[in-house]
C-alpha cells in the first residue's frame, strides 16, 4: 500500500519522497495528482499563477490565497465524490519577494485544505520543498 506510513490529511516536507513515486502512489490509490513546480516564481503572484496553471484551476485563483483555498475545496466538493488527493508544491521560493510569512500563508492554505477534505473523510496529502 503506497504511503501507508504517511497519515492522510497532512502537509509535510517532501523529504525522502520523489515526485515520480508520489505520482505513482496517486495512480495506485486512484487519487488526483496535483503538481506545481514553482522554481521560476519570485513573487506571491507568480506562485499563485503557477499553481493555478499547473493544477488546472479556474483563472480567479491567481487573485489571492483565499481564492486558491476556495478553488481547492468548494467547487471540487460540489463536482461529486472525490477519491483523494496527493499534491506536490516543489521548489517554493525563498527570497525577499516571497518571504517566510508568505511561505507560511501558502502552506496554511494547504493545511486548511487538508482539514476541509479530512472533515469529509477524503484523503488529502500535500508534499512541499523549498528552492
Amino acid at each position: 500500500m503506497p504511503l501507508r506510513t504517511v497519515r492522510t490529511n497532512i502537509v509535510q516536507s517532501i523529504r525522502a519522497f520523489r515526485v515520480p513515486d508520489l505520482q505513482s502512489a496517486a495512480q495506485t490509490l486512484g487519487h488526483h495528482f496535483l503538481y506545481a513546480n514553482l522554481a521560476d516564481a519570485q513573487t506571491k503572484q507568480d506562485v499563485l499563477d503557477l499553481i493555478g496553471q499547473q493544477f488546472k484551476l479556474p483563472t480567479h485563483v491567481g487573485k489571492n490565497f483565499d481564492a486558491l483555498y476556495d478553488s481547492m475545496t468548494d467547487p471540487v466538493h460540489k463536482s461529486g465524490p472525490q477519491p483523494g488527493f496527493i499534491a506536490v508544491l516543489e521548489h517554493i521560493p525563498a527570497n525577499t519577494k516571497f518571504d517566510k510569512e508568505a511561505r507560511e500563508q501558502l502552506l496554511d492554505i494547504f493545511r486548511d485544505t487538508a482539514d476541509y477534505w479530512g472533515d469529509r473523510k477524503i484523503p488529502f496529502r500535500c508534499f512541499y520543498s523549498f528552492l
